[in-house]
């Protein structure tokens, strides 16, 4: 079944802020393998001109992807997770995320079509901290395949 086009244009109501630590830095660019030490001592980051240690480019995607939630589980939208799959991922920064941060993510519906059965959502999230400036856009393209036979 296809998504309502009329969601084009929906904007949900921003995340309560989420407080970026140093370890969850440090977590994340050891899991996916970067060994930049801006990502974990402080004396490096600041070497660089950044106030501390500073987050991976990707290291957004598990708020954006966490705050894109209240668009998937929108019952109104009708979106069948269970069907769907990760498309694509961009991220456009005014500066990087830096520990110490407290983000909020605002997310809107981008665009929905759909193509040989399939609906593509495009989610756009917005991420400020604290004192509103804007950190970073994220986009996010989801497909949710069309069922079996259809």
């Amino acid at each position: 079944m296809a998504l309502d086009q009329s969601f084009v244009g929906r904007t949900y109501p921003p995340t309560p802020p989420y407080e970026v630590g140093r370890e969850k830095i440090r977590e994340f660019a050891e899991a996916i393998g970067d060994a930049n030490p801006a990502y974990t001592d402080t004396e490096a980051a600041k070497a660089l001109g950044h106030s501390d240690v500073i987050a991976p480019p990707t290291f957004v995607f598990a708020i954006t992807f966490k705050a894109a939630g209240a668009v998937i589980e929108d019952p109104q939208l009708g979106l069948d997770y269970s069907r769907v799959v990760h498309g694509d991922q961009k991220f456009a920064y005014t500066r990087p995320v830096r520990a110490g941060d407290r983000l909020s993510v605002t997310s809107t519906i981008e665009a929905i079509k759909s193509l040989a059965g399939n609906d593509i959502l495009d989610i756009r999230g917005e991420v400020h901290d604290a004192s509103g400036e804007h950190v970073v856009t994220a986009w996010t393209k989801l497909v949710s395949r069309a069922p079996e036979g259809a």
